[in-house]
């Protein structure tokens, strides 16, 4: 038998994870894929550091910002009263700013290739900027919306470094799915790493191909 927490506290770090970056992503990727500004770059930058950082940097630095030694950790810590080192929030914080790049270059690419004349027939028509974005420009980029959700969510499963360098090993509370592979590695438990990792490897597996074949309907509908 194995404890089911581990996989649990995964998925519910990877949907926490998720939809809190779909709601911050779409609002950055819109800025990104219509800005004219120098500071672009800088932006840019900064959002896809995540895909060259090694996550030991990362999650060290993390862990520096969220100690209560610090002062972010100890204003969170004080106002707010949560203690985000060696805990799931710290962890959904962690993974949000980790994974963030998986879900902005998606959204910012279908919107940098959506034909600026759709924007602006609907801006004569009256329409806000608002509108525009939700009742036009995003069901329009539906595929790469999607893309960034699963690229996210899969991203999420998938952290070890950083999951470890902020939340640590308690059972429970930060002891996600990988974690727990690694310590029945190191206990020489190969059978319970194994489930835990066919268990990982088979949902990972169904939501993506469940992804591709979605996006390959959608891409055939528009090709007819």
């Amino acid at each position: 038998m194995i404890d089911w927490n581990p996989l649990l506290l995964t998925f519910e770090l990877a949907i926490a994870t998720t939809v809190i970056l779909l709601i911050l992503s779409i609002p950055l990727a819109y800025w990104l894929s219509n800005t004219k500004t120098r500071f672009k770059a800088i932006v840019e930058t900064l959002v896809s550091m995540p895909l060259v950082l090694p996550p030991t940097v990362i999650g060290f630095y993390f862990l520096m910002a969220f100690s209560p030694n610090n002062f972010f950790g100890e204003w969170i810590n004080e106002w707010l009263g949560i203690t985000l080192v060696f805990s799931f929030p710290g962890l959904v914080i962690a993974s949000i700013i980790y994974s963030l790049p998986f879900m902005v270059h998606p959204i910012q690419s279908g919107l940098s290739n959506l034909p600026k004349s759709i924007q602006e027939a609907a801006y004569v028509m009256g329409k806000s900027k608002l509108t525009t974005l939700f009742r036009i420009q995003l069901p329009n980029i539906k595929t790469s919306l999607l893309t960034g959700i699963v690229l996210s969510f899969a991203h999420t499963v998938g952290e070890f470094g950083v999951v470890l360098m902020i939340g640590g090993n308690i059972p429970g509370r930060t002891k996600v799915a990988s974690i727990a592979i690694y310590d029945e590695v190191e206990a020489l438990n190969y059978e319970a790493a194994n489930l835990y990792s066919i268990i990982l490897f088979a949902i990972t597996f169904c939501i993506l191909l469940a992804v591709y074949l979605k996006t390959g309907k959608h891409l055939n509908k528009l090709g007819r």
